[in-house]
């Protein structure tokens, strides 16, 4: 019988890795300034895959801005609306996602993307993630402090044991954007494709 599926007629690093998906998403992870929207766009036409940005879906679930919505009810009712729509996201079948970076503050978020995706950690050193909030959007609200320099080492130091979980890990860095997709591309083939066979058991005795 031929196998008549889209992944079949693709026989590309990219088909393998989306057969092999299933209906598991791809979650890129990190910190603000790290590129996962940027990222995320570009590995997902690279896989053919829909994109999602959760802030952008929060924002049309309440016809309100992110910096509306933090001002009006709150970061405590922004988290719970995100982890609804993530949770929503996350059942519709193999995509790519990027989360905010607060996202995984919340348990049952956590344990939604380990259980429906694998998840990469878009990791950026601390120069590169001020300098790109610094040359950035001025409106994210968890900036809005004295020290925004200061409010984004504290996240870092808060964020990243949890990040440190993910899956596979890409370090983002100021080379080309196609660089770091490729790098995805690679490290997803060789996680859902190529896993390292187990080790030797010792015989019975």
């Amino acid at each position: 019988m031929t196998d008549t599926s889209p992944a079949a007629a693709w026989p590309s690093r990219e088909g393998e890795i989306v057969a092999a998906l299933g209906k598991r998403l791809i979650v890129l992870v990190g910190m603000m300034g790290a590129g996962k929207s940027t990222i995320g766009r570009r590995l997902a036409a690279r896989l053919r895959l829909p994109f999602f940005d959760a802030d952008t879906e929060i924002e049309a679930a309440h016809r309100m801005s992110i910096p509306e919505i933090f001002e009006r009810f709150g970061e405590p009712y922004f988290r719970d609306g995100e982890m609804r729509v993530i949770a929503r996201l996350l059942d519709g079948g193999p995509a790519v996602l990027a989360p905010g970076g607060g996202a995984l503050k919340r348990e049952e978020t956590r344990q939604r993307i380990q259980g429906q995706a694998v998840s990469i950690w878009l990791k950026a050193d601390a120069d590169v993630i001020l300098r790109r909030v610094r040359r950035g959007r001025t409106d994210r609200p968890l900036l809005q402090t004295a020290d925004p320099a200061a409010t984004v080492l504290r996240l870092i130091a808060e964020r990243e044991p949890v990040y440190q979980h993910a899956d596979l890990t890409i370090l983002s860095r100021d080379v080309p954007h196609e660089k770091i997709v490729e790098e995805c591309v690679e490290a997803l083939h060789a996680w859902l494709c190529d896993p390292q066979p187990a080790p030797p058991q010792d015989p019975p005795t």
